[in-house]
């Protein structure tokens, strides 16, 4: 309790987790977007005995430790696979854009539990999502 506040910010500072990203080069330029909003739901919800992000999530609105564990989670893992299709400096940054979006709907959808969020269905928050995700991939 003195050094992290609580059992969620031990467990934050201890954890490792893999955010299993998929091999981007193999998607279509064209679907990557949706490609990376499926992956991501896929990764939050499919094994129901595996919640360590959603509980991650849900340390890090409140704890600093749990909050630096989740950038570096997503600096170390998703910033290499994005700089894989956007090379150069701009990798980080639209990595950056995308983890708002990922980390956004997974707030809503798994700690606020908004039913207007929470109740899509897979494929219409891919389809409303992923030109989002997309545009920060490719620009413009």
């Amino acid at each position: 309790m003195r050094y992290f506040g609580s059992k969620e910010g031990l467990f934050a500072a201890a954890a490792s987790f893999d955010l299993r990203l998929p091999d981007l080069a193999a998607v279509p330029r064209g679907n990557l977007g949706m490609a990376l909003v499926r992956h991501f739901l896929a990764r939050w919800e499919g094994d129901p005995s595996d919640d360590a992000l959603r509980v991650l999530l849900r340390a890090a609105a409140s704890h600093d430790t749990a909050a630096e564990r989740m950038r570096q989670i997503f600096r170390a893992q998703l910033v290499p696979a994005i700089a894989g299709i956007v090379p150069g400096p701009q990798a980080a940054e639209r990595a950056g854009l995308i983890a708002t979006q990922m980390i956004g709907l997974a707030f809503c959808r798994y700690v606020l539990r908004l039913p207007e969020i929470a109740d899509l269905p897979h494929d219409t928050v891919a389809a409303r999502i992923g030109p989002t995700v997309q545009r920060y991939l490719m620009g413009r």
